[in-house]
């Protein structure tokens, strides 16, 4: 089955792309979060003077680890409200009334949002990048690695959360979206717990769990970039590709899913 995308279907794609992005913008939790990180990317160098020969680690380790946080809080408690907040609104009828389609509405949606959280990851990772010249520490080439790949994770947990937007009240989609997040990066332990149980329900269910939930500890490459230990480019590639890969499959997801809602 070919799909095809005209200039109108294209247009209305950017226009709700673009409505998402101007009503996110406005939100002002975005502006505390960011806030938020640039703050503790700042006393990242006042920690790092106090202890001795280890400023640059210090300043590399809570710069990442703040523009990772930052940017997952956004797209969890952002993204789940792209779907639910029109519906609990009821404005989702006026959308849909217009020569919109379901697909055009989620991918919209999600594009949007992406620019909002690449815009924010962009602006917090320029601002560690000041904060380390002003250090006088030097720029490791895998910081830009790792804020790659920490943005990939962004955008996943991003179509994780408007994923279970498509079916769920926001509280249950974010509870969810924050369970996927945190097994996300203990899925190694899960396939390590399953081989050693005796039991076959929880091994069952780890196995699951294991193989149905993205492998976020993928795409984090945070403690060697930290150190300046650079990424291998095929490991980035694959990464990234497996991130994306599982974007396109929850998109996918969410479009069938929201299809086939009673409006």
């Amino acid at each position: 089955m070919s799909i095809r995308i005209g200039k109108s279907e294209m247009q209305s794609l950017v226009a709700v792309a673009g409505n998402t992005f101007r009503e996110t913008i406005r939100d002002k939790i975005l502006y505390n979060l960011v806030l938020f990180a640039l703050l503790l990317i700042g006393a990242s160098t006042l920690l790092g003077t106090l202890t001795i020969g280890e400023q640059a680690r210090i300043i590399n380790d809570l710069g990442l680890a703040a523009i990772n946080l930052v940017g997952v809080v956004i797209a969890i408690f952002v993204g789940i409200g792209l779907v639910t907040k029109e519906i609990e609104r009821r404005t989702i009828y006026t959308i849909l009334s217009r020569p919109i389609s379901r697909t055009q509405f989620i991918l919209g949606k999600y594009i949007g949002l992406g620019c909002i959280v690449s815009a924010n990851v962009a602006l917090m990772f320029g601002m560690f990048l000041v904060t380390i010249w002003v250090s006088g520490n030097p720029i490791y080439g895998s910081l830009f690695q790792a804020v790659q790949l920490a943005l990939v994770e962004t955008w996943l947990v991003m179509a994780i959360a408007l994923f279970f937007s498509t079916f769920s009240t926001s509280i249950l989609s974010a509870t969810m979206t924050l369970g996927f997040y945190i097994i996300g990066h203990l899925t190694s332990d899960l396939k390590s717990f399953a081989e050693k149980t005796e039991n076959t329900l929880a091994k069952t269910v780890m196995a699951v769990l294991y193989y149905v939930c993205p492998n976020l500890d993928l795409l984090n490459v945070k403690g060697q970039a930290a150190s300046g230990i650079p990424v291998e480019w095929g490991y980035q590639a694959t990464a990234t590709a497996y991130g994306l890969v599982y974007v396109g499959l929850l998109l996918t997801g969410a479009c069938l899913i929201f299809q086939r809602r009673d409006f």
